[in-house]
């Protein structure tokens, strides 16, 4: 079970910093692309999110992750469904993908039973994406570039989170997986642990 959730963090991460630089370094971008990018990220973090709930063992963070999954998928569909809308329209809908999403974050790291530090980096994580809509919210008049700059950087952030969140419980996992081997002592054919003196 550790494997697959640090493998859809460390994914997600890769995702979210590719998204970010690519954000960054063409900021140029029409709104339609923009549109285009975002709908792809919100349907790929979507399927990741839904690899995180179904690879969880308890009801807690399946429930989390399901509903930040729907979210994601719920921002993928609004942007595709209006395709041209005006830059108004696109920081809008990326703010609430934001601010939702974020907050969904926040309460899933107090559900899940997970380890102090892990916990942060979720509540962190939902705080930083909770204030990426936020300050959409609050000047909505961005242009496309400014856009584009604002969810690269984001999507840095992010990313950054995620993979090192993914990394960690990948340790984490290889540790206890370490010692529960070393803690079973070896059987000889017989069925009875073999003496060290032989």
């Amino acid at each position: 079970m550790l494997k697959s959730l640090s493998t859809s963090l460390i994914l997600r991460g890769i995702l979210a910093l590719a998204v970010g630089v690519m954000a960054l370094a063409w900021p140029g971008i029409t709104v339609l692309a923009l549109v285009v990018l975002f709908a792809v990220y919100a349907f790929m973090a979507s399927g990741l999110e839904a690899m995180r709930a179904f690879g969880s063992r308890t009801a807690g963070p399946v429930l989390g992750h399901l509903l930040v999954g729907l979210v994601d998928l719920a921002a993928g569909v609004v942007a595709l469904a209006w395709p041209g809308p005006t830059a108004l329209v696109l920081v809008l809908i990326v703010a609430s993908w934001a601010v939702v999403g974020g907050l969904v974050e926040v309460l899933a790291a107090f559900r899940s039973g997970e380890a102090a530090g892990a916990r942060a980096l979720f509540i962190l994580g939902g705080l930083v994406s909770v204030a990426f809509g936020v300050v959409l919210f609050a000047h909505p008049g961005v242009g496309a570039i400014t856009l584009a700059l604002l969810f690269g950087l984001f999507n840095l952030v992010f990313g950054a989170r995620a993979l090192v969140q993914g990394i960690e419980l990948r340790r984490t996992g290889n540790a206890v997986h370490s010692a529960v081997h070393e803690r079973i002592p070896a059987r000889t054919t017989s069925g009875y642990p073999q003496s060290s003196a032989a």
